[in-house]
């Protein structure tokens, strides 16, 4: 018995050694990984097949519906009747909108109406409003859906609609969800919401899937109206549920051309989630009209890209930037690329500066964060903390002249495994009122010192190193 162990071992450890070796993402993730195999028998390999594959490369382990979900985008990814629009006098701008045309198909639209929402009251108020008003269907995909105040207004919010003829479809992702309870959705299908789930964990697929998690958040109102951002349905952004305090967010309202992009995104991942094409029917992308004379542009990523097309476009931004940079974002574990791009922006003049959450809802995500401040702040980076609420924006902002809001994080996970949206804003007067939101923000936080931060006891940073080690692997 003790040698079939051993021998399923070598061979399950051999296999591997061979995917890391030949299709491994990054070094620094590789030898993570090979330290697990090696110092975790059998475990190890089980780890690195939930959470290790590499899928943009390793073809030994394809997954069938990410194979599928590329074909998809060579049939059905035809751009709107509207031309995109590429008249940029900035050549920032413009190389940023061909970078992000090219790794993740969508184009820049101009003629949308873009409104910021930056806390949960006004937040959620705008999206029940443009409920109340919807005519035809309503879309909608979370990543965490959770009982509460905002849930049973949804679902009366529904129930009315759904009697008025709206058509309603959601989608919720199956690890982010997994406390929605049974009941519920019961509840929701039977006044006739159609609900499924993306990225379901289902037996045969479990452990090359479990891993990769659909992370989007989008509603989608007639095809005219559309939010994204970093905002769940949870009751955590409008009561302090936990010791963290109240969540806090940034969300966009966008009208105009863009929401067909946005649409697009939905309809791609509901396909797969429903194995329905109903909505490729022309009737669910109506034509759009000029709302306003923001530039959007949408960045979908995710395992079935071709490119890290999130991670690309932060690193762009960064190397774009002249005078500043403004980050919020709950974990802060940046790749080896995106450190390097913030320390050379530093280095060479240009102002960053970093908001990021004092408490996290990860200890191992926390003491990851804290293991790069040293590093980043001896460049010149400036770090600020929020201590009175937990920060779950995803916002990067450069010179005031371009914004990105979304769901997509920096770390290895909105990086490589999940699939993660985000909204670019090539409109200087909303970069210019967020950054000054911003800078008040920062204004009202204490910004870590270096010389101070660096005689933090020994035990923190043992653990910022341990944390740092796996960080890759998260």
């Amino acid at each position: 018995m003790i040698s079939i162990l051993i021998i399923i071992y070598i061979i399950s450890s051999g296999l591997a050694f061979l995917g890391i070796i030949f299709y491994g993402a990054r070094p620094s993730r590789s030898l993570s990984w090979l330290f697990v195999i090696v110092f975790m028998p059998y475990i190890g390999v089980i780890f690195y097949l939930l959470f290790g594959i590499n899928r943009r490369k390793l073809k030994f382990f394809k997954l069938k519906q990410t194979y599928k979900r590329k074909l998809y985008d060579v049939h059905h990814h035809k751009s709107n009747d509207r031309k995109p629009f590429k008249n940029f006098v900035s050549n920032k701008k413009d190389k940023l909108a061909t970078l992000l045309s090219n790794n993740n198909k969508y184009l820049p639209y101009d003629g949308n109406h873009v409104e910021i929402l930056q806390d949960g009251k006004s937040t959620f108020s705008s999206i029940f409003k443009a409920i109340k008003n919807a005519k035809d269907f309503i879309h909608i995909q979370y990543y965490i859906l959770e009982e509460g105040e905002l849930m049973d207004e949804m679902f009366y919010l529904f129930k009315e609609k759904i009697e008025q003829g709206v058509e309603i479809r959601m989608m919720y992702d199956a690890i982010g969800s997994f406390d929605w309870k049974r009941k519920s959705i019961k509840r929701f299908k039977s006044i006739g919401v159609t609900i499924c789930t993306s990225m379901p964990l289902r037996f045969g697929s479990f452990l090359f899937s479990f891993n990769y998690r659909n992370h989007r958040k989008i509603i989608i109102i007639d095809g005219i109206v559309g939010f994204t951002g970093g905002f769940n349905l949870t009751d955590k952004y409008i009561n302090p549920i936990s010791n963290m305090g109240i969540w806090e967010d940034t969300h966009l309202k966008i009208e105009g051309p863009a929401v067909e992009s946005l649409h697009k995104v939905f309809i791609k991942d509901y396909y797969f989630a429903s194995k329905e094409g109903i909505l490729l029917d022309s009737k669910y992308l109506p034509k759009q009209e000029i709302q306003g004379e923001s530039i959007v542009q949408i960045v979908a990523s995710g395992p079935d890209s071709d490119y890290a097309a999130i991670m690309q476009q932060y690193i762009m931004l960064i190397n774009l930037a002249d005078d500043f940079i403004c980050i919020a974002n709950p974990y802060f574990i940046p790749s080896s690329q995106v450190l390097t791009a913030l320390k050379i922006a530093a280095l060479s003049g240009v102002r960053v500066q970093i908001l990021l959450p004092e408490k996290s809802d990860s200890v191992t995500a926390r003491y990851s964060m804290r293991s790069y401040f040293e590093e980043i702040m001896q460049a010149g980076v400036e770090i600020y903390l929020k201590s009175d609420a937990f920060l779950h924006s995803k916002l990067v902002l450069i010179d005031g002249e371009i914004l990105s809001v979304g769901s997509g994080n920096f770390d290895n996970r909105s990086f490589d495994h999940n699939f993660e949206t985000n909204a670019l804003v090539y409109d200087s007067n909303l970069a210019r009122e967020v950054h000054q939101v911003f800078t008040d923000d920062c204004k009202e936080r204490i910004r870590l010192k270096l010389d101070q931060f660096i005689k933090r006891p020994l035990q923190d940073k043992f653990f910022e190193g341990l944390a740092r080690f796996f960080s890759p692997l998260l």
